[in-house]
């Protein structure tokens, strides 16, 4: 999969608010992608920060992405976990989301998640989810 046929993933299959988001696939391989989070003041919360809220939709919807990649193509499937924790806040940067697929099997398949700041060394967010995939 290239990183131009995960764009069209996130047009053809996820609602309007996601797309809102303004996400980008990056880089994609055989067990992972790398989705960038632009930067938005519509996605601070007060104080300026960027809301958790959109950093974790961007971890869910980057790990369709790398799951996706690692099928070879789109298939259904769903969220059946997610779990995040929140490291530092990011403010006026866009946010890459990493995702490394650790399990891939034929009903469910798992992923770590990091989220850092563009130029960042630290990451500000990480993130495990659990897909069931349903074909």
């Amino acid at each position: 999969m290239t990183p131009e046929e995960g764009d069209a993933i996130l047009r053809d299959y996820f609602a309007p608010w996601i797309q809102d988001l303004g996400l980008r696939v990056e880089e994609v391989g055989e067990r992972h992608a790398v989705v960038r989070l632009p930067w938005s003041d519509a996605l601070a919360r007060q104080g300026g920060g960027l809301c958790g809220q959109a950093m974790m939709a961007a971890a869910d919807t980057a790990t369709v992405i790398a799951i996706s990649s690692a099928r070879g193509g789109f298939v259904p499937m769903t969220t059946v976990q997610q779990s995040t924790t929140f490291q530092r806040p990011v403010a006026g940067k866009d946010v890459l989301v990493h995702v490394r697929i650790t399990k891939l099997g034929r009903t469910l398949a798992f992923s770590d998640v990091t989220l850092t700041p563009d130029g960042a060394a630290d990451p500000a967010a990480h993130a495990s989810t659990v897909y069931a995939i349903l074909t």
